[in-house]
């Protein structure tokens, strides 16, 4: 009984994780509450403002544009950078060499100026990257990799076969997308929406809250319909329980 109920609310679970309804209305708000404009549903189950979930600090400023001279810079370098690799078909060791040749040459137009102008000669510059730098791109990514190396081991040894067919149709999807573009598109598009999805949603949250609700109430009749017809007819595995 347990694994029917499971099956069928699979999608009911999603809802509930993406999506809070606000489940207290006054008594004078009783007659609008059939109506969904009237309903407060918050993506993620979320209570706190968009700018505090993306971290508060500099970064979700720059999400959320409250700087728009460097949010413009930072997707102006970004969509630069796009351009060279993916219409101008540059190669990122071509890059690398012209640029180091450029560092050069300003370096050594630096330190022979003074020759030229008879003056004493200053120190130059030199350009010096933190190990610490190195080390926490190192832990940060190994970590993410790690997190998803665990949800896809997750996902095929738990015996869920559901759980399983949806993290293979996720990985579908990615490979049909991957066919589309190649991988510096498919960052460069993730950037875009980064700088773009967080400050539209802020400024239209109730009106996307409830859409995707909608989308979600779709889902959920689909899934019961192919549920009831299909996947409930799958015999399911027993796996193992992790504590």
């Amino acid at each position: 009984m347990s694994d029917k109920i499971t099956a069928e609310n699979l999608i009911e679970s999603l809802v509930d994780t993406f999506v809070e309804k606000k489940k207290t209305v006054s008594f004078f708000e009783g007659e609008k509450s059939d109506s969904v404009g009237s309903q407060i549903n918050r993506l993620f189950g979320r209570e706190k403002p968009v700018h505090h979930i993306l971290g508060g600090g500099k970064s979700a400023d720059v999400l959320l544009w409250r700087n728009k001279k460097i949010s413009a810079s930072v997707l102006t370098s970004a969509t630069v950078i796009w351009v060279l690799f993916e219409w101008l078909n540059y190669h990122f060791l071509t890059l690398l060499c012209f640029a180091l040749v450029l560092v050069m040459l300003a370096q050594f137009l630096w330190s022979n100026a003074a020759g030229f102008f008879n003056r004493q000669p200053s120190d130059v510059p030199r350009l010096v990257l933190p190990e610490e730098l190195f080390v926490n791109i190192a832990t940060v990514v190994g970590g993410e990799v790690n997190r998803g190396l665990r949800i896809l081991q997750d996902a095929a040894c738990r015996g869920n076969l559901k759980q399983f067919l949806i993290v293979v149709g996720a990985l579908f999807a990615g490979a049909v997308i991957g066919s589309w573009c190649n991988f510096i598109s498919v960052i460069y598009i993730g950037f875009v929406a980064a700088h773009t999805l967080p400050v539209f949603y802020e400024k239209y949250e109730d009106e996307v809250d409830n859409f995707v609700y909608k989308i979600f109430g779709q889902m959920q009749h689909h899934y019961r319909n192919l549920d009831a017809s299909v996947l409930s007819k799958i015999p399911k595995g027993k796996g193992k329980k992790h504590e």
